[in-house]
């Protein structure tokens, strides 16, 4: 396992496989923020005691994480960890480059483990489609394996102790990320996020808190942390986007039947520019895969595979586009490549299907 496969797939197995309710839910995330004992918490730490946090972490992993790949982001350049980022592998606030900053990765990227970021640990768990009960299973695991080398912070009546407040209690976020272009069109989420929000949950865009909800995905996750067992906190998350599952196939139904023609066109001429553009920007590509992602699970078009949204909304961002490209690029140069990189992802699916074998 290198740096550079990390760095060049921008698919990796999981996201290739479907997962439970997978034409609405793209992938299913759960991540455990826990913080040692014996250290100053990452906002009035010092340099050497972020080293210390390090090192630290690195003896409760070996011996049973050996599989895992460390990657500290002092040895990354910026657009390397850029790339993570995109990729939802390490948050932004990792990539800021502080001292003792790491992440231990798994080689099929379901697994993260973010060392020195808001906390001193962040154990990241990603499965696609909706399966939270799984994910929090498996990150429980991977949390009682390091406990038993890790010291955490703990408080018999708070629960675990974290930087954010928020966070305090189970240290729980459970989050889902969904495509919801039905609602969307149907202009029923403005009402549909502060609704979500009474039940103490949030809605965010595509990368977390202040982003945007590009190509009509969104992230919901818990609020809540303390007062509730990690088990209750999934099972009401669970309830609600069951919930949203509903309202969003009622709204592809319901623009089905009163304007079938007109999505229908709208679908192919958004696949028509991701097949035929020679510039395209970001949010214009968004757009459009998010209409031919719904095209393709209202059948519209055939023989595209669904998976083509999560791969190209990776591939498409700007920090793998120049990965890719070897170089920086400027915004114009960025347009240009990622029309180029769309237009060979789909005559790569065409050849294959014709029995082709130029990739």
């Amino acid at each position: 396992m290198t740096l550079e496969r990390f760095l060049t797939k921008a698919v990796t197995s999981w996201m290739n496989e479907e997962g439970p309710n997978s034409e609405i839910v793209l992938s299913t995330r759960i991540r455990l923020a826990r913080n040692s004992r014996h250290h100053t918490f990452p906002t009035l730490f010092t340099d050497e005691e972020a080293e210390e946090v390090l090192t630290k972490t690195k003896e409760a992993m070996k011996g049973q994480f050996d599989s895992l790949e460390l990657l500290q982001m002092k040895d990354l350049q910026d657009l390397q960890k850029r790339v993570l980022v995109e990729k939802h592998l390490i948050s932004p606030n990792l990539a800021e480059d502080t001292a003792g900053a790491a992440v231990f990765l798994s080689e099929n990227e379901d697994i993260s483990i973010m060392v020195n970021e808001e906390d001193h640990l962040r154990i990241q768990c990603l499965y696609p489609g909706l399966q939270l009960k799984e994910a929090l299973k498996k990150a429980n695991e991977l949390d009682d394996k390091i406990e038993e080398k890790f010291d955490y912070a703990f408080d018999e009546e708070a629960g675990y102790l974290t930087t954010c407040p928020t966070n305090v209690g189970t240290g729980l976020r459970a989050s889902v990320m969904m495509h919801l272009p039905g609602l969307m069109m149907t202009n029923q989420m403005n009402r549909i996020i502060p609704a979500i929000g009474q039940f103490g949950l949030v809605v965010r865009g595509i990368y977390g808190e202040g982003s945007e909800a590009l190509g009509n995905i969104f992230q919901i996750s818990n609020q809540t942390t303390l007062g509730k067992a990690e088990e209750d906190i999934v099972e009401d998350l669970l309830r609600v986007v069951h919930q949203i599952i509903a309202q969003e196939k009622s709204a592809r139904e319901a623009l089905v039947q009163t304007s079938g023609i007109q999505l229908e066109d709208r679908v192919f001429r958004s696949y028509g520019v991701l097949r035929y553009s020679r510039i395209i920007e970001s949010k214009e590509a968004a757009k459009c895969l998010s209409d031919v992602r719904l095209g393709i699970d209202l059948g519209y078009i055939k023989d595209v595979p669904r998976t083509i949204l999560n791969e190209l909304m990776i591939l498409t961002q700007p920090g793998f586009l120049q990965q890719y490209a070897g170089e920086g690029l400027k915004p114009f140069e960025r347009d240009l490549r990622r029309a180029s990189l769309i237009r060979e992802r789909l005559e790569m699916d065409d050849s294959q299907l014709k029995g082709g074998t130029d990739l």
